[in-house]
């Protein structure tokens, strides 16, 4: 039996105030005082003078103020490396993104795209990169999503909404600095947590589970618990467990893979614009029929946090939109597999998802 020999982050950085070390970290990699490097960072910051300011920008460096309202596509990949090579005038030496999981997903497509010729929507799939990518950086400004770590950089592109799942995804540094999460809005905080709380209900209840997946997965959820169920507001304590919580998570799906909640989100996401963390909340309110403990779960945690989940999205919808969602969602097939097993198309119909949506 051949295993699957998965890249990880090679080096990371913990800590409250670690973000202060990003210039050592960026100066061991430029391989002379002038290579620039690029900053995406997300726009909320745009304001904020005095964390600009924190940002290691060298003189031919730059930073680039990225819009996180709307899921990345594949067109805005293309459309920053245009905007890179036309600043730039070469290959810059590093892609540094800070910010959320858009800006995450972003960072890593970029840096692919920097040293791969085409379209990014080209590498929509499994194994399709063909060069390594530029250095590449992650640091995350609200916790949940597992984008720091996983192996995969999710985008919606012109016929699919499909990550890059490569051995060149990977970000080569991660720095995990919890201040850098403080003032997120409780709802968003909510919804990106509730990413990872979900995945880890999909992964360890999935046909793929192993010992590896299921260590990272156990701890995840526990700290999601921890935060979520047992605490009733957000401290410096609570915002290293999700940060954590967050790694962890990502580790969990390494191995394994998400499931039901994650594929139907893809879904409204595509057809919708449905953010990521919002999607799989209103999916998986109504998956009691795969996840009943986690989804009971889920709702008071809902509960708990007065938080309220959009109802009715799907309420307006035509046939053509709903035969739109439902390709996206039964074009996944390794999480479906994984939540239902290798059959799982006798039970997973267009008509039964067509009913779920529905319920949305």
């Amino acid at each position: 039996m051949m295993y699957k020999n998965f890249p990880m982050v090679p080096r990371v950085v913990f800590g409250r105030g670690s973000f202060d070390q990003l210039d050592q970290i960026l100066a061991e990699k430029r391989s002379s005082p002038k290579s620039p490097m690029v900053f995406l960072v997300d726009d909320v910051f745009s304001t904020n003078d005095a964390f600009i300011k924190r940002i290691p920008k060298r003189d031919r460096d730059h930073i680039i103020f990225i819009n996180a309202d709307n899921e990345p596509k594949t067109i805005q990949v293309d459309s920053l490396r245009e905007t890179i090579f036309s600043r730039t005038a070469e290959v810059p030496e590093g892609i540094i993104g800070i910010g959320g999981g858009t800006v995450m997903d972003l960072a890593k497509a970029v840096s692919i795209m920097l040293t791969n010729p085409g379209s990014s929507a080209d590498y929509q799939g499994w194994d399709l990169v063909k060069y390594p990518a530029v250095y590449h950086v992650g640091i995350p400004t609200i916790s949940g999503t597992g984008a720091e770590v996983s192996r995969t950089t999710v985008l919606t592109g012109p016929k699919k909404k499909l990550g890059i799942n490569s051995d060149y995804t990977p970000f080569d540094q991660v720095v995990l600095d919890p201040e850098l999460t403080k003032g997120v809005d409780t709802k968003q905080w909510f919804y990106t947590g509730m990413d990872c709380y979900i995945h880890c209900i999909e992964s360890l209840n999935g046909t793929y589970l192993n010992a590896f997946s299921k260590s990272y997965g156990e701890k995840a959820l526990d700290l999601c618990r921890d935060v979520f169920t047992h605490k009733s507001v957000v401290d410096d304590e609570s915002q290293d467990q999700l940060m954590m919580a967050s790694w962890h998570g990502g580790m969990s799906i390494a191995y394994s893979q998400v499931g039901v909640a994650h594929a139907m989100s893809y879904g409204l996401s595509y057809l919708l614009g449905t953010r990521h963390g919002v999607g799989n909340c209103i999916v998986f309110d109504h998956l009691e029929e795969f996840y009943p403990e986690g989804v009971a779960e889920f709702k008071e945690m809902v509960k708990k946090h007065n938080i309220t989940i959009p109802q009715g999205v799907c309420s307006n919808l035509s046939d053509e939109d709903f035969d739109t969602m439902i390709e996206v969602a039964m074009g996944l097939g390794p999480l479906w597999e994984n939540a239902v097993g290798v059959d799982w198309r006798k039970t997973v119909t267009p008509e039964k998802l067509r009913g779920l949506y529905e319920k949305m």
